[in-house]
């Protein structure tokens, strides 16, 4: 009997073992059922997600190879190609005779020489003016002509100009469809630092050149050759050369922000321009009576505060403007600002010290000059009364003055 028990022991482990594997068999048959559909829902949205970008891709790849969009497109969106067919039309060179003298060793020689720069055309109540900068045409030059893009060229004779802020305006005698006029954005609190423009202009006398850059910062203040300080300048980065002076500074919409006007000599990008929100400003005064007479003046002669001037005279500002003198008369002087009374040198220049701190205007903070002169010339004109804030022997006090003018 003891033979038979351990057969049937022996069968009865095998059966068990073979329902065991079984039951593993059929469990991992339904496991691999249920994951199954899991992977092949991930694999189909994989696929869908390549097919996506490949759809991507190749609407990508048309639109660079496209002429009349893509492969021309800026980082900013605009297309150079379409932007430069829209407002090149309106952009002239300017050309004119100035008398120059010059020592020699036969006395002072007189001689004639020809200048020249660009402008564009704008219109204004219904008839249309070119605008240029002033140091183009001002200072007695003579015989002016105005180049359009077809070739043709008109004589043009100065209907305004404002040095003070280098603008110009000229009057071409012709008829209306030679002017193709720009649109002129109106303020210069849409210009914003980074953002792209273009100059276009006759750089050395190549005509209808193009150039790109950003606007790589607002309210600068610059001295021309003439030694007259430009308040409120826009500084930018797209190269200009002699001749691009007067041309228009556009932005990606193909609207005048600014007339080129300088470059700084042995720099790279530094370039400036007048803002647009200014010839909105002057145009209807320099049409009408030739002139512009409302840039306004403190009548005072300012050093930009750092730390090291705070500290050098004793002061915990080191921002605002320090009076180093005021012109007697003056709206400053007239108002009680107080000028600096003693000198001192710090880090190797001379200062006049121990004068008002300029920190505001009209509750502005004032950061230094270049603030404090974009400030009014953005927001004042001769005559009116602003708030200066400023900093007197560490007390604050702030003082009406009435605006002066340049002019």
């Amino acid at each position: 009997m003891e033979p038979r028990q351990e057969s049937r022991s022996r069968g009865l482990i095998a059966l068990l073992i073979v329902l065991v594997i079984l039951i593993l068999t059929v469990s991992l048959y339904y496991q691999g059922k249920t994951q199954v559909p899991g992977v092949v829902t991930e694999v189909s949205s994989l696929q869908s997600q390549v097919s996506s970008l490949q759809q991507a891709n190749s609407a990508l790849l048309a639109r660079l190879n496209s002429p009349a969009s893509g492969s021309n497109s800026s980082t900013s969106g605009a297309n150079p190609v379409a932007l430069y067919a829209n407002d090149s039309n309106s952009v002239v060179t300017i050309e004119g005779d100035e008398l120059v003298t010059q020592n020699t060793i036969f006395g002072r020689v007189a001689s004639v020489a020809t200048v020249q720069g660009s402008g564009f055309v704008i219109e204004y109540q219904g008839s249309y003016y070119v605008v240029t900068n002033y140091h183009v045409v001002g200072g007695g030059v003579t015989n002016i002509t105005v180049t359009f893009h077809d070739g043709n060229s008109y004589p043009a004779n100065v209907k305004g100009s404002d040095q003070y802020s280098d603008l110009a305006v000229l009057q071409v005698e012709q008829q209306a469809s030679e002017f193709v006029p720009l649109t002129v954005v109106g303020t210069t609190q849409g210009v914003f630092v980074g953002e792209t423009v273009y100059a276009i202009g006759s750089p050395y006398g190549l005509t209808g050149s193009m150039t790109v850059g950003i606007i790589s910062q607002t309210d600068r203040t610059i001295t021309e050759t003439s030694q007259i300080t430009i308040a409120d300048a826009l500084q930018f980065s797209a190269p200009i050369n002699p001749g691009n002076s007067g041309g228009p500074l556009i932005d990606s919409s193909g609207e005048v922000v600014g007339i080129t006007t300088a470059g700084v000599s042995n720099s790279a990008g530094l370039y400036f321009a007048i803002p647009a929100g200014t010839i909105v400003r002057e145009l209807p005064s320099l049409i009408t009576t030739g002139s512009y007479s409302l840039h306004p003046s403190l009548g005072l002669v300012g050093a930009d505060m750092t730390y090291q001037l705070a500290k050098a005279t004793g002061s915990n500002v080191t921002y605002g403007v320090l009076v180093q003198s005021v012109t007697s008369g003056g709206a400053a002087s007239n108002a009680g600002v107080r000028s600096g009374t003693s000198s001192a040198v710090v880090e190797g220049t001379n200062y006049v010290v121990g004068g008002d701190i300029v920190v505001s205007v009209n509750g502005v903070r004032v950061v230094n000059t270049d603030a404090l002169l974009s400030y009014l010339e953005e927001n004042a004109v001769a005559g009116q009364t602003v708030q200066l804030g400023i900093i007197r022997s560490g007390a604050s006090l702030t003082l009406s003055v009435v605006l002066g003018s340049l002019a």
